[in-house]
């Protein structure tokens, strides 16, 4: 099993779910962040972290966002991301602002 990131990442890139994970699962995008299923050990550490509520384990993955599952899993063709980072806070964020 895995944790899927999903649409309320996209342009609220918060990377504090990167920086608690055990195992670098976390790759980033331009504007989101995904979870690489191959790497991901479903330890539950980075849904706390995540301040836009974007994180959801497959089990309990809202059906609106199932194509997420597939977009997840292309996470090995960005770059890993382990550290925490300035908050993206852009246009379509939804989200609270960043501190």
């Amino acid at each position: 099993m895995t944790y899927v990131v999903t649409e309320m990442c996209v342009d609220c890139k918060y990377t504090d779910c990167a920086a608690v994970c055990p195992v670098e699962a976390f790759h980033e995008l331009p504007d989101r962040l995904y979870i690489n299923p191959e790497t991901c050990i479903d330890c539950d550490a980075c849904v706390p972290e995540c301040p836009v509520e974007a994180i959801f384990s497959e089990a309990t993955l809202p059906e609106q966002y199932s194509e997420w599952l597939a977009l997840n899993a292309e996470a090995a063709e960005h770059p890993i991301i382990s550290l925490k980072k300035e908050a993206l806070y852009a246009p379509g964020c939804t989200g609270p602002q960043p501190k």
